[in-house]
């Protein structure tokens, strides 16, 4: 039997999408149920756009919801307090060397991930490379600009 694959989600992604997830179940659903009926009430249903726009973003969102649901295999990421060495949830400053600029970045998981917002993936490239290390470490990190050599100088 193939090993499901886990989901890592810190408590505040978690909350995001329960928060989407109530949503959706009760305002959005019902938004759409609305229009369905307003849709319906123009009569002939075989050229009727509004209608089918309505059905079909009756299909998105049964579907988010569907997608939403928190299963058993999320494993959520909790802050064990230990800042000794980077791992999910983390985030990690470091400096690109000889003489760039700190950067900050949260390791997350991949449904969250946000690299615009600081967040990336515990999958990607960068993540994978970081992952493990301490403070004070060198470590090649691949970006889609190419590979850049940091130094990590805080975990918190």
């Amino acid at each position: 039997m193939a090993e499901d694959k886990k989901y890592y989600m810190t408590e505040e992604g978690l909350q995001k999408l329960e928060e989407e997830l109530e949503y959706l179940k009760t305002t959005r659903r019902q938004e759409v149920v609305e229009r369905i009926k307003t849709a319906r009430d123009f009569g002939d249903l075989s050229e009727n756009s509004e209608y089918d726009t309505a059905k079909d973003d009756q299909a998105f969102v049964e579907g988010r919801i569907s997608r939403l649901k928190i299963s058993a295999i999320l494993v959520i990421i909790e802050d064990d307090g230990n800042n000794d060495e980077v791992s999910l949830g983390k985030s990690v400053t470091f400096k690109e060397l000889p003489d760039g600029e700190d950067e900050v970045y949260t390791i997350v998981g991949s449904a969250e991930s946000d690299p615009l917002e600081g967040k990336i993936s515990n999958d990607s490239p960068m993540a994978q490379s970081l992952l493990g290390r301490k403070v004070g470490d060198r470590a090649s990190v691949s970006t889609p600009g190419g590979d850049m050599e940091v130094e990590i100088i805080r975990i918190q």
